[in-house]
């Protein structure tokens, strides 16, 4: 039985028989590479040992594969603690922080009441004091006098400036009088 072979230029050269494969002789520069695809309907046969040391051997590299390490499991625990301990000290403050937020909002409250009751407070003595009942109870019962023009003395002050008492005012309300002033 001897087939012909094409070459890659096209041209029918090379003769081999069935047994002799080798004897095939190709013109050109380009050598196609001898079908080796197994026939169909054949499989080669196995020694059923070979499945079994095979099999064997598959089943021990699964249970290895599924053993977990001391050290693997010590790692997994500590990162699990860890995990634990960072969520703890996550919601604790998580916590804190709430009841610090609601501490503040109290006491931001109980300053807005503080506010409207000073505030209140602050108009019922402005209302309260009438500036001609005071100037008429000073010129009646105390026996008080208006100022003259030549008494009050007049001075610019300073925004920033504030008044230091060094010594006691007496009793007669005068502190320096033309006798006492030298020049």
């Amino acid at each position: 039985m001897a087939a012909a072979r094409r070459t890659a230029a096209g041209r029918t050269n090379a003769y081999r028989s069935g047994s002799d494969v080798r004897s095939m002789y190709v013109y050109g520069n380009t050598v196609t590479k001898p079908d080796y695809a197994p026939r169909r309907g054949e499989t080669p046969k196995e020694d059923p040992r070979r499945d079994r040391k095979r099999e064997r051997r598959a089943r021990q590299q699964r249970r290895k594969a599924l053993r977990v390490g001391k050290r693997y499991v010590v790692f997994l625990s500590a990162a699990a603690l860890m995990a634990l301990f960072i969520c703890v000290n996550y919601v604790s403050l998580q916590a804190e922080i709430t009841s610090r937020s609601n501490n503040i909002t109290a006491m931001q409250e109980e300053l807005a009441d503080m506010r409207e009751e000073n505030t209140t407070k602050y108009n019922a003595v402005i209302d309260s004091v009438n500036l001609d009942q005071i100037k008429q109870k000073a010129v009646d019962e105390m026996g008080m006098v208006p100022a003259l023009g030549s008494q009050i003395v007049e001075y610019d002050s300073p925004d920033d400036a504030y008044v230091t008492q060094y010594e006691e005012i007496p009793e007669s309300g005068i502190i320096a009088s033309a006798d006492t002033v030298q020049n």
